[in-house]
Order: C-alpha cells, then sequence, then structure tokens
C-alpha cells in the first residue's frame, strides 16, 4: 500500500482574523505565508501560517468566522493540535503564553516527551511539544520572528481524535492512509505512519458513550496529511474508496492539490501533495502580504476585499 507521509497542515475555525494574526504571527511567531479566501465561501479570510518558507507539515490554517458560536468539543471531531518546539524551551514558552494574558496547563510528560498544554485566544485546543521531526522533514526559521530561531515553532508535531467507535476509525486509519498502533498510555493510543516521529501521529481516545462534537470557533475544522506526488495521491484515493468511504475528487488549491474524506467517527481528513507550494503566485521574499485569490474570483476581488476586514501584520520585537 501507499502510506501518507506525514502531517500537512491543519485548519482550523478562528475568530476576529486581526486576533488570529496578532497570537499566531505576534505571540507564536509564525509566518504569515499566505492570506487568501476561503475558495467555497469566499466572504472570509484563509490564513496559513507556517515557517519561513511554508514548508509542508509547517503550516496550521485558519477560516475567521467570528459570527460562529463556540466550538462543541465532543466525539467525531479532530481535538487537540501539538506543535513542535526546541528541546529545554517549554518554560520559556510558558513565560510568554502567561505575559499574552493566557493560562496554559502545567508541563506534563506524554509517551515520554515534554507537553505544554494551552488553548489559543479563540479556543482552539493547541500544545507544545518537545519533540523530534522525521527525517526528511523541512522547516526553515524565520529571521523576522519575534522569537528567535533557536526556540522557534518547528512545524505539526501531531493531533488527537476523540471517537466513539474506536475500531472503526483506525480500521480506516490503518488500510487508507498506512497508520499503524504504536503505544497506549492511559486513555490514549498513540497511530502513527513512517518512523512515528512529530508529524506522524495521531493519539485516538474512545469514548462510547460520548457526545458529539460540532464545528464552531475554536474548532479544528479538518487535518491534512502529506503525500509526495500526484500518483500517490490517486493510490492513497484508491485505498479510501477500496475501504467503502467516499473521497472528493482531486481540487486544485493551487499550492497543493486536495482530497477529502469523512473519517467513519465523522472527522474531516484531508490528503495533499507537498507541492507545488506557496511560492507559485508569490515571491519567497512577500509570502502573506497582499492577498491571493483564485483566477476565477479575481474578477470579484474588489467587492471581495471591500467585504473582508482589514488586517496588519504585528509590530515584531526579537526575544
Amino acid at each position: 500500500m501507499v502510506s501518507v507521509t506525514g502531517l500537512h497542515h491543519v485548519t482550523a475555525i478562528s475568530g476576529d482574523p486581526q486576533e488570529t494574526v496578532d497570537f499566531y504571527a505576534g505571540v507564536l511567531g509564525m509566518r504569515l505565508v499566505k492570506r487568501s479566501v476561503n475558495q467555497d465561501v469566499p466572504d472570509t479570510y484563509h490564513l496559513f501560517f507556517a515557517d519561513r518558507d511554508g514548508n509542508p507539515g509547517t503550516d496550521i490554517t485558519f477560516f475567521p468566522w467570528p459570527s460562529l458560536g463556540p466550538k462543541r468539543r465532543g466525539v467525531g471531531l479532530w481535538d487537540e493540535i501539538q506543535l513542535s518546539v526546541p528541546p529545554q524551551t517549554l518554560e520559556w514558552w510558558d513565560a510568554r503564553l502567561r505575559e499574552a494574558g493566557l493560562a496554559p496547563g502545567a508541563i506534563e510528560v506524554r509517551f515520554g516527551e515534554r507537553v505544554l498544554p494551552f488553548e489559543d485566544p479563540h479556543g482552539l485546543s493547541l500544545a507544545l511539544v518537545e519533540a523530534q521531526p522525521y527525517t526528511g522533514f523541512a522547516a526553515e526559521p524565520w529571521h523576522e520572528s519575534p522569537v528567535a530561531a533557536d526556540r522557534q515553532i518547528q512545524g505539526l508535531a501531531g493531533a488527537r481524535l476523540l471517537e466513539r467507535n474506536g475500531s472503526a476509525t483506525v480500521g480506516f486509519l490503518e488500510r487508507a492512509f498506512g497508520f499503524e498502533e504504536r503505544a497506549g498510555e492511559g486513555e490514549w493510543t498513540r497511530y502513527t505512519v513512517g518512523e512515528g516521529q512529530s508529524g506522524q501521529r495521531i493519539d485516538l481516545k474512545v469514548l462510547p458513550e460520548g457526545s458529539r462534537g460540532g464545528w464552531g470557533v475554536g474548532a479544528v475544522h479538518h487535518v491534512a496529511w502529506r503525500v509526495p506526488t500526484d500518483e500517490a495521491q490517486l493510490s492513497v484515493r484508491r485505498q479510501i474508496a477500496s475501504g467503502g468511504r467516499a473521497p472528493t475528487e482531486v481540487i486544485d488549491r493551487f499550492w497543493f492539490r486536495s482530497v477529502y474524506v469523512m473519517e467513519p467517527g465523522g472527522a474531516l481528513c484531508e490528503v495533499a501533495t507537498d507541492g507545488p507550494g506557496f511560492s507559485v503566485d508569490e515571491a519567497p521574499e512577500s509570502l502573506g502580504e497582499t492577498l491571493v485569490l483564485p483566477s476565477w474570483l479575481e474578477p470579484q476581488r474588489g467587492a471581495i476585499e471591500a467585504a473582508l476586514p482589514e488586517i496588519t501584520l504585528p509590530q515584531q520585537v526579537a526575544s
């Protein structure tokens, strides 16, 4: 079979777009590598935060929908998203988050790694993990970040998932994506692909009587997994279909190509190609500085820009 290689990106629902930019660029120190719109609902931004180059596996993206109510945490919904940071930096990050007005949880150890759980200003469950990435993973420090290079977020580490029926979801993850059970710890079971390092993990908790989760501000919309080529994507798509699920056709997102599918418990998954990348329509040095629209929306640029609130990048002061 063809396995996915790791996380590609995570997309979540946030509140006010300026607050989103202020936190992810200003506090977490990630680079805004693309400002666009939701291609299906173009009256809202689609904001991408990543490493310097927007490498696959480093970006967390947002649909700012402040008019939505808050998320409803529960089964069938991606839960916490984990971001990797260098070793021995969690105390510094704890202080930085507290200075920003957040209240992170206590540093804990999960599967042998130190973890700092917290929520972003809009209620998205996050955790910083001191973890090593897998072989071939690329992340470039952003030297204009307010966070020094030796403390910067290095990419996506993993995701947590809550389900009522663990066997159905596990069977899907194994047959469609190539995941294998790696370890158990308390109520959580870790499933991995490849080397099982940071960026190649799902932690699953089964709650047979759990209430159904629901999208809202602070929810994960979908989790996307990497494949290196179009051919690999089509192979994974066939694996999804042969397992009885209903994947979409390949959709061109310009910076990558996407296939979407609901896993049996209801959480939305994506399979995304590594390329062509965010520099296909912007120079690397100016990523994220202007609004980028797909070609079919260009005739509506005036109306779209008029409907979107203005956003500005925060003043960056290195620390």
